[in-house]
């Protein structure tokens, strides 16, 4: 993707490394502003360009209320890329599960404080494990059930798809031109996996060399293609080609599109974050 950027802001969470960090470093190279929001600032080397490095804890609502009061100016797209995957089980400083606060609950609270000044699109990036995810309204927080490190991540990835339909629709009955998209980027080797233990680790080692798509910056194209092409509200966009070079829509399962369970989840998540 070679499209110019110029004259636009990105902010991109989660760039310390991974697919954030590459998505970065080419929304930097095509010339756009590109802000790395990250826990640790100090640790981050930003890419060559026009780029500054933010501290953000999506695990931590105060952080994200600080990113967002720091804020000024328009910011054209914002990319909800960070992310944790098959955690061990814990609760984040304001009493969330760890999927669900730093996948969820934080991506929500910051993309409602920064949508005034949003002018392009919001991009959230989910997974094809949201497969496997199930939204329990009465139990979001694993206080209830026995704790599955995966299907909380599969939960996470299907709220991502689920917030971005509601936000399309409350977008376009406000008569907004801003655009909420999704991404998720197949089977890359980021190391994002790397907290998996006995079963899921094996099911990685055992699935890994069965796969195509090996690069990580292959991972990263859908979420510039749903950044920064042409494409419509509440687009899905995955991997495709026979190396995953070829980002294109992705499919939907009827529970990715359930706008009744979409809505609740938007106000359960608005009232526990208070955004």
């Amino acid at each position: 993707m070679t499209t110019s950027l110029s004259g636009r802001t990105f902010v991109v969470t989660g760039a310390a490394g991974g697919l954030g960090a590459i998505t970065a470093h080419d929304l930097a190279a095509r010339g756009a502003h590109v802000v790395l929001a990250v826990r640790d600032p100090t640790r981050v080397t930003p890419p060559p360009g026009d780029t500054e490095v933010r501290r953000l804890d999506l695990a931590d609502l105060a952080s994200v209320r600080a990113f967002a009061d720091g804020w000024s100016g328009d910011l054209d797209v914002l990319i909800n890329n960070a992310g944790v995957m098959a955690v061990p089980y814990g609760k984040s400083v304001d009493g969330f599960e760890t999927h669900m606060a730093v996948n969820h609950f934080g991506p929500f609270a910051l993309t409602n404080l920064l949508l005034p000044y949003i002018t392009g699109r919001v991009v959230t990036i989910s997974s094809g494990l949201a497969r496997i995810g199930k939204i329990r309204l009465d139990d979001l927080n694993w206080n209830r059930r026995r704790y599955s490190p995966m299907r909380a991540y599969g939960q996470s990835k299907l709220a991502n798809l689920l917030f971005t339909l509601e936000l399309q629709r409350r977008l376009t009955e406000a008569g907004s031109k801003v655009l909420a998209v999704a991404a998720h980027p197949g089977v890359a080797r980021t190391g994002l996996d790397r907290h998996a233990g006995g079963v899921q680790a094996a099911l990685v080692k055992a699935i890994y060399p069965l796969i195509t798509q090996k690069k990580a910056e292959y991972g990263a194209l859908p979420t510039l293609f749903a950044a920064a092409e042409d494409v419509p509200g509440n687009a899905y966009i995955g991997p495709g080609g026979r190396s995953g070079e070829t980002p294109k829509p992705a499919r939907r399962r009827p529970a990715d599109s359930d706008t009744a369970v979409a809505r609740e989840l938007w106000e359960v998540s608005a009232r526990l974050t208070h955004s």
